[in-house]
Formats: structure tokens, C-alpha cells, sequence
């Protein structure tokens, strides 16, 4: 038996083309490999006499021919039938491996024995071969794979697996690796995934690599019917959509099967600024927007007050608020986490709404979109998308980079900046988000402490998380929650070092790489550099072009 095979459906594909995927296999510097090609009845005489020319060279490569053409599904599905190794990679009859693709995949699975998915980076190469477009991936974000078909190529699954789930799928033909892939990863020990580009993806007419969505748009429609399945095996209260404007890109909708009381604990000192050319006291103008935008019923507001928030404020928000409010006083010296736990104390949510008074509401369903993901217990915190007065994106996930330090992704870009291959608009894990507006459950906020009292003005949020992820439980990013903040209104935000490194001191093992972006992205210039020196030989960065960088 095979470790590895590779399994081909194969259809007219044009000869120099399938020469070029069948040399990329035989090319491959570890050899303990099948590939099962079926060629589904294609027209083209050149393919079959290829095929069978192939397997008469090589052993190793094994093919059969359908009477009749079954599509995709089908065709890949007999290709799998004839799959004896342990792993089963996936690839296009007109794409090409990396030649040290399985050797790589190989090494992976050796230092993680227990991994049953195995996904890599990869770029695209077009019919003269000239490469472009390389996708340098996260590793593994289970609430980006339902908004976005992320790990792609290449693909490699544990065999046994790939048959409990019963294969691929004709309901969603066109996004039947994506289905496959999300009910492999549903039963998977282990998610592993090779930061290195091994996969080429052809750019041809026909393909989705080469003309996105107008290629093959059945495949995108069933791209929703893929992810809505699996919401519904996981038990998430979602209902899938996709972009009409971004292709590839999906949202969920939440449809609620119930409605747990939220307490939204805001700490406030009364203050006040300019919104919209007009001086507002900030608590009471986010409670106003609490009240009037939000759509969700069940929830109490829990606000810790400082000792200079007068009488004629606090009612005020009770006449904005009603029954829902409730005031907890506190005393001394600044600190956040500790108004956050006093405030968690008076509360009787089963959800934890953590808010900053200097935002604002946009989505009318906020709460229910961060209930949504709460629903599921292997979440810890969802953190939403803020947006400045102007529109430009204040928070939209946090990187921990130069050694284990946080910071703000695309903070100040463009409005409408997309991100890195749509990383702003795609639902994703990382491994902290702001708590100016952050949601958990009571379960989880008491299992790990609540908020440290060690980080009184900043990073609290940062520890708080990183508690949560060291417990076990994923952190998400959800751009479809949306609010405004008037970041800084509520008080100075600079960091003193001693903050910074105790957090590195703390937290470095879990920070020192972060999960959620790429090698490629975090050391810039020299491993883009090697990449492209490997893609484009000859290549050289000249010295006035290396100084720009």
C-alpha cells in the first residue's frame, strides 16, 4: 500500500497541459505514491493514449475509462474507489505538485501522526508556465473555512475518513472538495498545515483560477449549499449567504434557536466629545444606540460607573434604558479588568457582552450574530468589525508580530480595503480581539478568571483572550458585526513597556508565532524573495529594488 494517492478525474484536458500534471507526479522527490486517473469519457482521442502511455512508463500510475461522462463527482469518486493508500491527495487534471510537495506533506505528518487534514500554500501558473498569485495561508481557522474556501490546494486526507464521510458529494457538485473537506474537518484529531507553496494552480479559461466566478457559477451556489450542511451538523444556528460582489466569499445569518439572557457590561467615567459636529456624553449616547438599533430582546445593560458620573447622568440612562439597567458604582484608581469583573459579578447572563461606552451600533443583529457563534462551546470570544467616524477600520483582528507584540491589522486603511485575499470581509480565528467590544459566555469568563487585575489599563483583553485560547477554545473575528468607535475618547491609550512585556512574559509560548497569518507575511521581503527566486529562475532582486522594500 501507498502512503500517498493521488486521485485525477480527468476531462479533454489539452495535451501539454496533462503532460505537465503527469511530469509534476513523476517528478516528485518522495516516491511512495499511486495516482488514480479516470478519464471521464473525454472526447479527445490524445487523452487516453496519454493516460495509457503513462501507466505503461510507470507502475505507480494507474487509470480507468468511463463509458459514459459522470462529471466531477463521479469521476472523482471512481478515482477514489481505486485509492489504496493511507492519505489521499487531491489534484486538478490541469494543475501542478511542487516537486517536493509530498515530500513536505510526508515530513508533516511525521511530526503529527495524529493529523487527518494536511493543507499547503499555493500560486497560480498559466499554460506558459509563468507563476503568479501565490496564496500565503493561515494555519487552521475552522469559522474561515465556513466563510471561505481557504486551504483549497493542495488538499491531502486520511483515507479512512474520506470514506466515513462517503466521498464526494453530487448535491454540491462544483464545490465538492469544499463539502468533503468540511466533513473531514469535523472529525479530524488534527488540522495541519504546511506553510510552503507546493501547489500550482492553471490559469485557463475554463478553470476557476483563471476566470473566478464566471467559469463555473453553479459552483459558487453550491459552495452555500456546502457550508449551510455543515452548519447543521455542528449545530450552528446559521444560514449561509453568499457574496454577490466579493466572489468566494460567504457570510452567515443567524436564525436563533433560542435567546439566552446577554448582560452588556460597560465600565464608564461620563465622559464626553464630539460626534457628528455634536458634543455627546458618550455612555449615554452607546446606550441610546443599544436601545434603538438592536433588534435582539433579551438583554440587561450593566454599567460601572465612577464616582464623578452624577445623578442627573445616571437618570438619564435610566430613562433611555428602563428595566434593563443596572448601575454598579466603583471606587479608586483606574482599572478596566477590574470594573469588567465587578460589573460580571451584578450580572445574570448566561452571555457576557463586554462594550466600550465610546461606540455606537450599526448592525441592528449584533447580538444575535455573536450569540450565533457563542452557540458553539469550543468558542471562547467573537470580536467584531469597528470602524472609525470616517469609515476607516479601527479593528478587524489583532497580529501578534516582532516577537510576540500586538497590534492592529489595517488599521486607518481605505473604507472599502478588502484585506489580504478578503481578510477583512471573511469570518476568521485569531488569537485575540479588542474588548471594546467582545462577547464570551459565563462558563467560559469564570473557568479562566475573568479579567486580570495584573493589566489595568491595556492588554487586559489581550490576556483575557489568550486565557481562553490556552483553555482550549477558538477566538473568531466577525465582520459582519459592526459598530463605530470613537477610539480614545474614553481614555489615553498608550502602552508603557512594562505592560508589553508582561504579556510576552506571560503569554510568549502561545504568541511568539502567530497561527492566524503566514511565514511569508510575517518575515516579508526574505521569504518572498526566495520565493520568487525558486518560481522565476534567474531571478535576482537588484540592490536599488531591495532598498525600496
Amino acid at each position: 500500500m501507498p502512503f500517498f494517492s493521488i486521485v485525477t478525474p480527468v476531462y479533454n484536458t489539452p495535451p501539454d497541459v496533462l503532460a505537465a500534471m503527469l511530469a509534476s507526479v513523476r517528478k516528485q522527490r518522495y516516491e511512495d505514491w499511486e495516482l488514480c486517473l479516470v478519464n471521464d469519457y473525454s472526447t479527445e482521442p490524445h487523452v487516453q493514449a496519454m493516460l495509457a502511455q503513462a501507466a505503461d512508463e510507470d507502475a505507480r500510475i494507474r487509470f480507468s475509462s468511463r463509458e459514459a461522462n459522470g462529471g466531477i463527482v463521479v469521476a472523482s469518486n471512481d478515482a477514489l474507489a481505486m485509492a489504496q493508500g493511507e492519505f489521499v491527495a487531491l489534484l486538478d487534471h490541469d494543475d501542478e505538485l511542487h516537486p517536493a510537495a509530498l515530500a513536505q506533506v510526508e515530513a508533516a505528518i511525521a511530526a503529527a501522526p495524529e493529523a487527518d487534514y494536511v493543507y499547503t500554500d499555493e500560486d497560480k501558473i498559466d499554460r506558459a508556465g509563468r507563476h503568479s498569485g501565490p496564496f500565503f495561508k493561515p494555519d487552521w481557522s475552522p469559522e474561515r473555512m465556513r466563510t471561505q474556501m481557504y486551504t483549497c490546494h493542495l488538499s491531502v486526507m486520511r483515507r479512512r475518513l474520506v470514506e466515513e464521510v462517503g466521498g464526494f458529494d453530487p448535491e454540491v457538485e462544483g464545490s465538492q472538495d469544499w463539502d468533503l473537506i468540511l466533513k473531514v474537518s469535523e472529525r479530524a484529531r488534527r488540522v495541519v498545515h504546511v506553510p510552503e507553496v507546493l501547489y500550482h494552480w492553471r490559469m485557463l479559461e475554463t478553470s476557476t483560477a483563471g476566470s473566478g466566478e464566471e467559469a463555473k457559477p453553479w459552483a459558487f451556489e453550491a459552495g452555500t449549499r456546502a457550508i449551510q450542511a455543515h452548519c447543521e451538523r455542528i449545530g450552528l444556528p446559521a444560514e449561509a449567504e453568499r457574496d454577490l460582489e466579493k466572489p468566494g466569499v460567504y457570510h452567515l445569518r443567524p436564525r436563533l434557536q433560542r435567546e439566552p439572557l446577554v448582560s452588556i457590561v460597560i465600565p464608564t467615567a461620563g465622559g464626553s466629545r464630539e460626534v457628528r459636529f455634536e458634543r455627546v456624553t458618550l455612555i449615554e449616547h452607546c446606550l441610546r444606540s443599544i436601545v434603538e438599533t438592536s433588534t435582539y430582546e433579551n438583554y440587561e445593560i450593566v454599567c460601572v460607573t465612577d464616582a464623578g458620573v452624577g445623578p442627573d447622568l445616571l437618570d438619564r440612562l435610566r430613562l433611555i434604558a428602563g428595566e434593563r439597567l443596572r448601575i454598579v458604582p466603583f471606587e479608586g484608581p483606574f482599572n478596566f479588568s477590574e470594573k469588567i469583573n465587578r460589573g460580571v459579578l451584578h450580572s445574570e447572563g448566561e452571555r457576557l457582552l463586554v462594550l466600550n461606552d465610546d461606540t455606537e451600533m450599526v448592525t441592528p443583529d449584533w447580538i444575535e450574530r455573536m450569540v450565533m457563534y457563542t452557540e458553539l462551546e469550543e468558542v471562547g470570544a467573537v470580536g467584531a468589525r469597528l470602524i472609525w467616524e470616517d469609515g476607516r477600520p479601527q479593528h478587524v483582528g489583532i497580529l501578534f508580530e516582532n516577537g510576540g507584540y500586538p497590534g492592529h491589522i489595517y488599521r486607518g486603511f481605505s473604507p472599502d480595503f478588502p484585506g489580504y485575499s478578503n481578510n477583512v470581509f471573511v469570518a476568521q480565528n485569531y488569537q485575540a480581539v479588542t474588548a471594546a467590544c467582545l462577547m464570551t459566555t459565563r462558563a467560559a469568563f469564570e473557568e479562566v478568571g475573568g479579567f486580570s487585575p495584573v493589566f489595568p489599563n491595556n492588554y487586559n483583553d489581550m490576556d483575557f483572550c489568550l486565557k481562553l485560547r490556552d483553555s482550549g477554545r477558538r477566538v473568531v473575528y466577525d465582520p459582519d458585526t459592526v459598530l463605530y468607535h470613537f477610539e480614545s475618547s474614553s481614555r489615553e491609550t498608550e502602552v508603557s513597556d512594562w505592560e508589553k512585556e508582561a504579556l510576552r512574559d506571560r503569554w510568549l509560548p502561545l504568541i511568539a508565532v502567530d497561527p492566524s497569518t503566514n511565514p511569508a507575511l510575517r518575515h516579508g521581503l526574505p521569504r518572498l524573495r526566495a520565493y520568487l527566486e525558486e518560481v522565476l529562475p534567474g531571478f535576482r532582486f537588484a540592490t536599488k529594488l531591495r532598498s525600496n522594500f
